[in-house]
């Protein structure tokens, strides 16, 4: 079996992109914000704030900030009084929706006793409907 260095060098990577996308989603309380944009359709500071437990201003303001920079988020000043700040999920954003509906369908399919109160396994079109994201990732 080739080691992963020289299959990444087979194939001209300068890194293995597994690391790569753990290095720019796995930042804390980042999935949470996708998870609460995604599921929630949440958009505002406010909203991400009360809802994510633990988070405080400073690193909900550092993690908007790096999701801005890495493309997956964009930021728009609504200006009313006072002014809003409104984030949506850019394009790029939008293709991490089917990674984490099969994240949660993994946890509420095997670890159901975690999960659920009942402890009974349920999948995520059972919990949460028939939704594009995951849908699009079964159809292949």
């Amino acid at each position: 079996m080739m080691p992963l260095y020289l299959h990444l060098n087979k194939y001209g990577m300068k890194c293995c992109p597994i690391d790569n996308s753990l290095k720019v989603l796995g930042k804390k309380f980042t999935l949470h914000i996708l998870r609460n944009m995604i599921l929630l359709k949440q958009s505002r500071f406010s909203q991400f704030l009360e809802s994510i437990e633990g988070i405080s201003t400073k690193t909900l303001s550092i993690r908007l900030r790096e999701m801005e920079k890495d493309g997956l988020i964009k930021r728009e000043v609504i200006s009313t009084r006072p002014v809003q700040i409104e984030y949506s999920l850019t394009e790029k954003g939008k293709t991490l929706e089917p990674i984490l509906e099969l994240l949660a369908d993994f946890s509420m399919r095997y670890h159901p006793k975690i999960i659920f109160k009942d402890g009974k396994q349920r999948d995520f079109k059972g919990v949460f409907g028939n939704r594009k994201g995951l849908s699009s990732v079964y159809e292949y």
